[in-house]
């Protein structure tokens, strides 16, 4: 694991993070939608790692707080679903799926492919943050194997090329 993967308190202000009145009103409008405010944590939880980037103590703390709610429960939904960061991840997160339909067109090659050609492995990220990287089970989308989702982008039948060309895309100098 090179060192830009490991966790840095210094990533997250641990001093300023709240959520501001609009977050704090759609939690409010989140939490409408569900019998407890148990039910809303995914949620929220969500919205916290859309702000913040990934989900730090203190983040997990804040969610719990503001829901009332166990910090261990809030803590437990955090580390049982894999959607959710518990490590800073690159602006550009790459989740490439090797599971069995995926795997037998060709995803474990992809996997492969990226890994080298970004020099980072499962769960880490390149050292300017720009991209990081997940090996993922699936998807959901077998018929369209193998597939890759960047961000929230889903791309499925990919090649080697085309992966390319979209991690090239997403390198360009803003």
């Amino acid at each position: 694991m090179n060192a830009s993967s490991l966790i840095s308190s210094a990533e997250h202000d641990q001093a300023n993070i709240s959520f501001s009145e609009a977050d704090l009103e759609q939690i409010a409008q989140i939490t409408q939608k569900y019998p407890t405010s148990q039910a809303a944590v995914m949620p929220v939880l969500w919205m916290a790692q859309k702000k913040w980037g990934w989900l730090s103590i203190p983040v997990l703390q804040l969610v719990a707080e503001t829901l009332g709610l166990p910090f261990s429960h809030v803590q437990g939904v955090a580390s049982f679903y894999t959607m959710y960061w518990k490590r800073p991840m690159g602006k550009q997160h790459v989740q490439v799926c090797t599971n069995i339909s995926c795997l037998l067109r060709g995803g474990e090659d992809i996997y492969r492919h990226v890994s080298n050609s970004l020099g980072i492995g499962h769960m880490e990220r390149t050292e300017d943050g720009k991209f990081s990287l997940e090996e993922v089970e699936c998807m959901g989308a077998c018929g369209g194997a193998p597939m890759i989702v960047i961000n929230e982008d889903y791309y499925e039948n990919v090649t080697i090329e085309e992966v390319d060309r979209l991690l090239d895309s997403r390198n360009r100098p803003e």
